[in-house]
């Protein structure tokens, strides 16, 4: 589930929204009120229930193939996203949308789209589907560990790429 060309994402579950109105989010640091969405190279970082922790590496320009090796191990693509066991019964089994946004109000922000404007759906919540089934055609590894902390801290001194969602609700 990624968006077309000209769209960004928004991902919940609730499937009713019909219009985004600017806000702060409770994590946010910003004090400024926005809308978020995402595009196509991080829409997989929502390919998740919205609370689950979660912690994501992938190879960039200056990754050491030492690093790579390391954390995504040999034959394992060039993206991973670890999880938590106590949420795997979360993922299978949450009904998780997709609402397509225009992108031309949004502009970028770190990794995401926000906009202080308010916006309406492009259409109807659209069901994302079976979260594994994503993660496997998107060539993804999706790796399940007792705890997070020792991947993200190994994660976050390496020279992959990485994003960490949530991480205050992880054991």
């Amino acid at each position: 589930m990624r968006p077309d060309p000209g769209q960004v994402l928004h991902f919940s579950e609730d499937p009713t929204i019909t219009r985004f109105s600017p806000h702060v989010a409770v994590t946010a640091a910003e004090s400024e009120p926005r809308v978020w969405a995402v595009g196509s190279p991080r829409s997989p970082d929502y390919w998740f229930p919205r609370e689950c922790p979660r912690a994501m590496a992938w190879v960039g320009p200056t990754t050491s193939p030492d690093d790579h090796d390391r954390i995504i191990g040999p034959g394992g693509g060039t993206r991973v996203h670890a999880v938590e066991y106590g949420w795997l019964d979360a993922i299978r089994t949450v009904r998780l949308y997709a609402y397509r946004l225009p992108a031309e109000p949004f502009h970028s922000v770190g990794h995401a789209m926000v906009t202080t404007e308010t916006v309406e759906p492009l259409g109807p919540a659209e069901p994302v589907g079976d979260l594994f089934a994503l993660h496997d055609e998107a060539g993804i590894q999706l790796r399940v560990l007792p705890e997070l902390h020792a991947f993200w801290a190994a994660v976050t001194t390496s020279t992959l790429e990485f994003s960490g969602i949530r991480l205050h609700n992880a054991r």
